[in-house]
């Protein structure tokens, strides 16, 4: 459990931490003041004002924002003239940069996130390529309670054959122990220069298919033991990294139209409870697959966020392409109206995927 929690903050707190440092960095290059820098949302745990910025770290870690000067549509009639009656903007103000730089401010968030993916995978990379013995299936991570540990298998046996079939591919192995799910199978395995043979059945687990409907298939509770990790250098580390990246952005973009287009259930979208529970189980696999996680969520949250709904940072853009073909800003009402939509749009999304998040654990996955 206290893994778990301090997983699960250290993942959303690098995630929100990267994305509004985008936002923070573009806004201070451009000369825009930024009254208040948060991590998650009041109340506050910590608040302290360093020159021109609040820094925040809220009570609730669903996300942060930075607020610059001028940047909500109400805050508009703050810079009116009461001679011309036009709108003017002190040379800090969001509104004062023309709509390329305001742009950049926006983009910049789902751009570091899309930079620490990167950064995470090029490390993972890095730190070594996990080779495994391809003409053996030998065993690891044997899980307690599970078929595999209560028939008496121990990291390092070399599973030989299965029902009197020899096996040597602990991918078909895989597909044929899920296959037989709550039918006893009979294993052989060696451990050292002894034969040994157990009956056992693989336990039944639910899982989702991408139609939303529940599967159950069989699971044994161990997994294939790593040879070795192979490095791969530095240079070739940054470039599977980026290639890894993009390739996590094609599936990710991918798998948002089969939701559009029905393919996919939106019962496969998870929530804050399944990042939490998502985190510890990383976690407890060691770092590698830990980053390996925060880049698969840095890359979505980077993907979700252009998207064009308001409220969100692709809204925003949408905003800005609109104000430049039409040479001057949607009015405050119509933003403010696109907003409150954005809100009750995104708010619906949250209830979703906290009933979704709800069902796996009354489930068991």
């Amino acid at each position: 459990m206290l893994m778990t929690f301090v997983a699960t903050v250290f993942v959303l707190g690098l995630l929100i931490f990267i994305h509004e440092l985008g936002h923070f960095i573009m806004a201070k290059r451009v000369g825009i003041r930024v009254e208040k820098f948060s991590l998650g949302f009041p109340p506050n745990i910590l608040s302290k004002k360093i020159g021109e910025t609040t820094y925040c770290i809220g009570i609730i870690p669903l996300g942060g924002y930075v607020k610059m000067l001028g940047e909500n549509p109400e805050e508009e009639g703050a810079g009116e003239s009461a001679e011309s009656g036009k709108t003017q903007f002190t040379c800090d103000e969001f509104m004062s940069k023309s709509v390329g730089q305001r742009a950049a401010v926006i983009f910049a968030g789902p751009f570091m996130n899309y930079l620490l993916a990167i950064v995470l995978l090029s490390g993972v990379y890095l730190a070594g390529r996990p080779v495994f013995d391809n003409t053996r299936i030998v065993l690891d991570d044997i899980s307690k309670g599970d078929p595999a540990y209560a028939a008496g298998l121990k990291s390092g046996d070399q599973i030989i054959a299965l029902d009197g079939a020899p096996m040597n591919s602990y991918d078909s192995l895989r597909t044929l122990v899920r296959a037989h799910k709550g039918n006893p199978l009979q294993l052989t395995w060696l451990r050292g220069s002894d034969t040994l043979s157990a009956t056992i059945t693989p336990k039944v687990v639910a899982e989702m298919n991408e139609q939303g409907q529940v599967d159950s298939v069989g699971v044994l509770g161990f997994s294939q033991k790593v040879q070795r990790y192979e490095s791969v250098g530095f240079v070739t580390s940054i470039t599977q990294g980026f290639i890894m990246t993009h390739v996590l952005v094609w599936e990710t973009a991918k798998f948002l139209k089969r939701l559009v287009t029905g393919q996919a259930s939106i019962r496969l979208v998870g929530g804050p409870v399944f990042i939490a529970q998502q985190s510890g189980r990383e976690a407890q696999k060691g770092l590698r697959f830990l980053f390996g996680f925060i880049a698969l969520l840095s890359v979505n949250l980077a993907v979700l966020n252009v998207l064009p709904i308001p409220i969100l940072d692709g809204g925003h853009l949408l905003f800005l392409l609109i104000e430049k073909i039409r040479g001057n800003p949607l009015s405050v009402r119509a933003r403010a109206i696109a907003q409150q939509v954005g809100i009750v749009f995104l708010l619906g999304v949250i209830v979703l995927v906290t009933y979704n998040d709800i069902l796996r654990a009354f489930r068991g996955f």
